[in-house]
Order: structure tokens, then C-alpha cells, then sequence
């Protein structure tokens, strides 16, 4: 697989990486299998799909425990990226910025995962009780201690509700540019985890700029719009009640209905490509055809689908695909 490099240490990936939390988070709870995630794991990296990533909230706690399973054996074939600062309560997430918790939670981290090293430490959100620089700088102390390589800022879910006159978002990652800006003066920035897709693009108005222009590098989560881009997902199909697109305004059927253009134009992208080409194959192209630092990171659960995301790495679209794409209406509904 093409490789990347995300930060200004370099730090070196496969250009697709690998979602790890609905192995083991929120997503169709059901499906969510220990051993079949293993193997997912090992096939991601038989692949070449070294970018792991994870987080403490997760589960919580027991996705970083599988991976530590497959670190175990095959630390030296990937690349580990987690997050701190969210605490999972009866029904509620609340942030938790202090310093000795950042020390805590990494320590934490490093036994579940079985690793003396996480190559990509992120803030999974601020602190508004705690200065974001006191956050970073206790999470610095764990670079210079050797615990972590490099430092991120995860802003997944921090878009403002500003809207513009056609309801669509102008700039939504404001606030994460300030943020970005205070923590640069403490440390680094190695990398931002945002989403970015076909579908929702707010990233791309500054956010992507910001970053490739101070050699930051960018984690594209959900380039796949929470598997609604794959074509997989029938309208009115249903989700399970604890599946939060059972409750998202652009997963009811109505809009589920509205937005098949979308997929019905990657879908004929993907046929100019070939018989064996999907439209979330051209999907995640078109991610990484938004610049060499960015790294699309969809999750999966099954060995299938993370074989068919990393065959999208060597997809190249052409400028008819691209203007094709480009052309494609708008989403509808609110993504709030």
C-alpha cells in the first residue's frame, strides 16, 4: 500500500487506516464480535493498513484491550493512535482536561494496549473547565518521557452551529482553529482527526487548509458518511435503538431517500473503474485526493470491508470523476 507521512516528524502510515471503534462502540452492538475483530485487525495489517485507531472512551476501555491483543504479536507493523480526555458515565460523556488525569489515562492506555509507546496521542476534546495549553502541556510531559511520539487534537463532532443563508455550515471548526493556534505555541500539532467526506465537507473551507499549510497532518473520519456513501444502507431499513443513526437527522428514511443521488453518482464513477470497483472505493479516493497529508480512517468490523477499503488506495479518479463528483447535489438534512 502507498504510504503517507502525517506531522512534521514524518511519521509514516498506510494511506488508508483503520477505524477501530465500532468493533467495540456504538455502532450495531450486535455485530460486535471479539475474535472476528481480531481477525479483522491481523487482515487490516496483512494489508498494509498500519493506522490504528482508538480511544480510552471506547467501550469503555475495551477497544484499546483487543488491540492490545494484536499488538502483542505485531507492535513493530503498526501505527497507534488513541485519544484521552472523555470519561463514560451512566448515559453521559463529560470532558476531563486535568493534567494528572492526561498522566493517569496514558498510563492506562499503554497496559491495555500491551506497548511501551503510543505513536499518536490526541485530545478527544477540551476541557472547558481546564486552558487547553495546561492539557497540552501535561500530554508534552508524556512526549519528552518517552511515552508518546507525537501529539493530536481530535475535533470529531466539534462543529459550531453556525449556518450560512443556505442552511449549509460556512465554517464550522472555528473553535478548533483557535484551539489549534493556543496549543501550537506549547507543543507541536502532529496531526487533527476531523471528518471529511463527499458528503460533508465543512473541513475543507479552512480546517484542511490550517493544516497543509503548517505540515499538519489530517485523520478523515467517516470519509465513508457513516457507511451511507458505501450504498449498503437501504432507506427505512432501521438501525438498532442503541446505533446512534438510529437518531441522526440525515439517517431517516426520508433523507436517506433524498441523498441516493449521491450514492447513485459514486456509483457511476465507480463503474467507469470496473466491474470490481465500489462507490466507497471512489469515496475514499476522492479523500485522499485532498492533499498527501491526508488519511482517510474508516471503521470497520469485517475482514471484507477493510479489504475493500485498502484496494481504494490505488484508485486514481480522473478530472471527469472529480468534476463529476463535484457536481453531484448538496446533502440534505441537518448533520447536527
Amino acid at each position: 500500500m502507498e504510504r503517507r507521512t502525517i506531522g512534521a516528524t514524518a511519521l509514516d502510515v498506510g494511506a488508508i487506516g483503520l477505524g477501530c471503534m465500532p468493533m467495540s462502540w456504538a455502532y450495531s452492538r450486535s455485530e460486535q464480535r471479539g475474535d472476528r475483530s481480531l481477525r479483522t485487525v491481523h487482515t487490516a495489517l496483512d494489508a498494509g493498513v498500519s493506522l490504528l485507531d482508538t480511544a480510552d472512551m471506547y467501550g469503555p476501555f475495551t477497544n484499546e484491550l483487543l488491540l492490545g491483543r494484536v499488538l502483542k504479536e505485531r507492535r513493530a507493523e503498526a501505527f497507534v493512535s488513541t485519544k484521552c480526555g472523555l470519561l463514560v458515565g451512566d448515559q453521559h460523556v463529560v470532558a476531563n482536561g486535568r493534567p494528572g488525569y492526561v498522566r493517569r489515562a496514558c498510563d492506562a492506555s499503554l497496559r491495555r494496549l500491551q506497548t511501551d509507546v503510543i505513536d499518536l496521542y490526541q485530545l478527544h476534546r477540551a476541557d472547558p473547565e481546564v486552558p487547553v495549553e495546561e492539557t497540552w502541556g501535561a500530554m508534552a510531559e508524556l512526549v519528552s518521557a518517552g511515552k508518546v511520539r507525537a501529539l493530536g487534537l481530535c475535533a470529531v463532532g466539534a462543529r459550531s452551529a453556525r449556518r450560512g443563508a443556505t442552511g449549509v455550515s460556512r465554517d464550522g471548526y472555528e473553535g478548533t482553529i483557535r484551539q489549534l493556534e493556543r496549543v501550537q505555541q506549547v507543543f507541536p500539532v502532529a496531526a487533527v482527526e476531523a471528518e471529511l467526506s463527499v458528503w460533508s465537507q465543512e473541513a475543507l473551507v479552512r480546517l484542511l487548509p490550517w493544516c497543509a499549510a503548517r505540515g499538519v497532518g489530517f485523520l478523515a473520519a467517516m470519509p465513508l458518511g457513516n457507511g451511507f456513501l458505501t450504498g449498503t444502507l437501504t432507506p427505512g431499513g432501521g438501525f438498532e435503538p442503541d446505533d446512534p443513526r438510529a437518531r441522526h437527522p440525515r439517517f431517516t428514511a426520508e433523507m436517506m431517500a433524498a441523498n441516493q443521488p449521491l450514492v447513485v453518482g459514486l456509483r457511476r464513477v465507480a463503474a467507469r473503474h470496473g466491474p470490481d470497483v465500489t462507490p466507497a472505493q471512489v469515496a475514499l479516493a476522492w479523500v485522499l485526493g485532498r492533499g498527501p497529508h491526508v488519511v482517510p480512517v474508516p471503521g470497520a468490523k469485517r475482514e471484507q470491508w477493510v479489504l475493500e477499503n485498502a484496494r481504494a488506495a490505488g484508485l486514481r479518479l480522473t478530472p471527469v470523476d472529480l468534476a463529476e463528483i463535484a457536481a453531484l447535489p448538496a446533502p440534505r438534512g441537518s448533520w447536527d
